[in-house]
């Protein structure tokens, strides 16, 4: 039995208007003939794309870049700024965790 390749990229539009709508991924799935991790992974992929280009970096597609490529301070300066609010963003919802865990302890009576 041959295997039918699609591209995500196709359905982009459709799929993007449809979760606006309201519809979940289930449907989204059924409708397009996808699965549901096939579906999940665009949606993660897309709004990962879409912080970026709101932090300001410049998202290439995956592989080697063009040998005249040349990386601007601008979009180091951008991509490094994101990497730090991306880090204490984790390290803020660490140390909430670790305050509610003391909580509970005390609480429980365990320390």
């Amino acid at each position: 039995m041959a295997r039918s390749y699609r591209h995500m990229e196709e359905y982009e539009e459709e799929i993007l208007r449809m979760r606006q709508e309201g519809k979940t991924r289930r449907e989204i799935c059924e409708k397009f003939g996808f699965t549901m991790k096939q579906i999940t992974g665009f949606i993660t992929r897309y709004n990962n794309r879409e912080k970026k280009l709101a932090a300001g970096i410049v998202v290439r597609r995956r592989g080697r870049p063009p040998k005249d490529y040349v990386v601007s301070e601008e979009s180091k300066l951008a991509e490094l700024r994101y990497i730090l609010d991306r880090k204490n963003a984790r390290i803020k919802s660490l140390e909430m965790e670790n305050e509610l865990l003391r909580d509970f302890l005390s609480l429980t009576e365990r320390k």
